[in-house]
């Protein structure tokens, strides 16, 4: 596919001095490029540069993210960790409901607002999931399969230094996953990145039981696994058959 552009103004200084600009627009014009590659019948084109982002992302988190994980699932019960990851999910919720409804999905918006009501309320804050156990599940909607939905392609796999698997189009609703959520609004800025850092480990060692199923090269059984997980996200579970999916299924689940 090939995107024209129409002249335009050089970007000012003002706009590049930034630094949350400039990550919009480097992955604006990531994307671009993975949409003049869509065409490509190799689905990963980009994996020589992929796998050196892997590799530095897999040393990270050998030598740090993976211990300091360890040592928070060592040092916090259960029920503890369930109650940090329902109020991180409770106040993600109405990011989803956003976008469900941009989606053209008002009754699962619906379902999600009011799952945030009383997870906020009855749930202390999120901290207990009520709403599930009363028939308000959990969904997963980001401005990425916003975007998606809206006809512009997913775009090629993409390896993110730090944040991992993720393709151009993802990549970008990303940037506007994290400016619309509520941590944001925290203040001061120290107590915004201990909560973010909190999250970070937390979600690190959710996938420490996951390792073991792992099998083969990691870089594509990784690649692999983000690519149909992103599929069944984006078609609402609805999605060919695939063998892969088949096998792992209930592992995953």
């Amino acid at each position: 596919m090939t995107i024209r552009t129409k002249p335009q103004a050089t970007v000012g200084l003002d706009f590049l001095s930034c630094p949350r600009k400039r990550i919009m627009l480097a992955l604006i014009l990531v994307m671009a490029a993975g949409f003049s590659l869509r065409a490509l019948a190799d689905d990963d084109p980009w994996e020589g540069a992929n796998r050196k982002v892997y590799g530095f992302n897999d040393t990270l988190d050998r030598w740090l993210l993976k211990p300091v994980a360890k040592g928070y699932d060592w040092l916090f019960p259960k029920p503890i960790k369930r109650g940090i990851r329902n109020v991180f999910t409770n106040i993600g919720t109405p990011i989803v409901a956003v976008n469900q409804l941009l989606q053209g999905k008002p009754g699962l918006a619906v379902s999600d607002t009011t799952r945030f009501v009383l997870n906020s309320t009855l749930g202390l804050a999120g901290i207990f999931d009520v709403a599930t156990p009363n028939g308000l599940p959990a969904h997963d909607e980001d401005f990425g399969q916003t975007f998606v939905r809206w006809g512009v392609p997913d775009g090629r796999f993409l390896m993110l230094p730090l944040a991992g698997p993720s393709t151009p189009t993802a990549a970008l609703g990303s940037v506007l996953d994290g400016l619309t959520n509520p941590i944001r609004l925290i203040s001061p800025k120290r107590d915004r990145y201990i909560i973010r850092g909190i999250k970070f480990i937390d979600l690190r060692a959710n996938l420490l039981s996951t390792e073991s199923l792992i099998t083969g090269d990691p870089y594509i059984f990784i690649r692999d696994a983000y690519l149909q997980r992103r599929e069944f996200l984006i078609n609402d579970g609805v999605v060919e058959y695939d063998p892969f999916l088949d096998e792992y299924d209930e592992d995953f689940e």
